[in-house]
């Protein structure tokens, strides 16, 4: 009987230690192990991540990292990291806070327009994906994939069609720089090529045009106009005489592309950059900044008229006033210069 009662007491014993044990075990699992407010925290894991550089991040948002970790192991994600950007949200238990950080990276919106040069588009997108700006921007400037894709130096930006793309934020150089080589040939379908072709132009000598559309006017609805009134020189064969190309070759002299120009002086015109559309004639070697889609557009449908001459429209600010001759030009600039004088912009 005392034997007996020994056993039993052995049992109970071992039952309520498995009881214990279980208990701990499903508390590691299933219990909640938050420590935040609000709806969720994003965490991102390097490429070059170990699980202490991932028990590092968390441990802000976490009530136990013993348990966390200790589940880590068993599940062998401390062998497997994955890097990414990944949302723990308020309330997960280890067991899903694990299998997010496995299989729940989230794509990032990178957006990007109107950059002059490929050194702010990689300073840009360094902001938004994991890759450095010296990365991105090496990788830009590879000269085996500029041959390879029929690009130089100077209209290396066209491949890079300002939009809004989702990314993983552990993408490297390399992969956005294909992503983007693959949304240029995306963009440029039969048709575009075809109205390209129409108005005498290459998809890059296109969007080359579309900067300077650009960069003259702000409005959409004029863009059309100003587009047609290029071509127009062009088929001429006429200097574009546009005064943003000026003022990119003046930044470009100096090395100083933060440099602000609000009034393009006569001696500007002199300087001697095949950028400068007055001193020669056709297109500038490329693009003088990332021109928005709908100058794209303008340039691929420009509104057909007799116009050769611009200038800002004093009277309607942000718009220009067109003239199909120099003598109706030289008026609506005398206005211009008056008025232009009277704010006192001298540069």
């Amino acid at each position: 009987m005392y034997i007996k009662k020994i056993l039993l007491a052995v049992v109970f014993i071992g039952l309520i230690g498995g009881g214990l044990f279980a208990y701990k075990v499903y508390d590691a699992i299933f219990t909640p192990n938050t420590n935040f407010e609000g709806g969720q925290q994003l965490i991102y894991v390097a490429s070059d991540a170990d699980f202490g550089s991932v028990r590092d991040s968390l441990t802000p948002y976490l009530k136990d990292m013993v348990t966390f970790e200790q589940l880590a192991k068993r599940k062998a994600y401390t062998s497997n990291i994955k890097p990414g950007r990944y949302a723990i949200k308020n309330g997960m238990n280890n067991n899903e806070i694990i299998n997010s950080l496995r299989s729940g990276n989230i794509p990032v919106k990178v957006s990007f327009n109107n950059q002059e040069r490929v050194e702010n588009l990689a300073g840009r997108i360094a902001e938004q994906i994991e890759a450095d700006s010296l990365s991105l921007l090496n990788a830009m400037r590879d000269t085996e994939f500029l041959k390879a894709n029929g690009l130089e130096e100077a209209t290396q930006l066209a491949v890079y069609i300002p939009n809004s793309y989702e990314f993983f934020w552990n993408t490297s150089a390399e992969e956005f720089r294909e992503r983007m080589l693959k949304e240029y040939h995306r963009f440029w379908t039969e048709e575009r090529i075809g109205k390209a072709k129409a108005q005498g132009l290459t998809p890059n000598e296109a969007i080359t045009l579309a900067s300077i559309v650009h960069k003259e006017t702000a409005k959409i609805d004029e863009r059309p106009r100003v587009a047609g009134l290029y071509l127009n020189r062009l088929k001429k064969n006429n200097a574009l005489q546009a005064d943003p190309t000026v003022i990119y070759a003046l930044k470009k002299h100096r090395d100083d592309f933060d440099l602000v120009i609000k009034r393009v002086l006569y001696k500007d015109l002199e300087i001697d950059s095949p950028y400068n559309t007055y001193k020669y004639a056709g297109l500038p070697p490329g693009p003088i900044t990332m021109p928005d889609i709908s100058a794209v557009e303008a340039v691929l449908n420009p509104e057909k008229h007799d116009y050769f001459y611009m200038v800002a429209n004093v009277e309607n600010f942000g718009y220009h006033k067109f003239a199909k001759s120099l003598a109706q030009h030289n008026r609506n600039k005398e206005q211009y210069i008056g008025w232009i004088n009277s704010q006192h912009i001298n540069r």
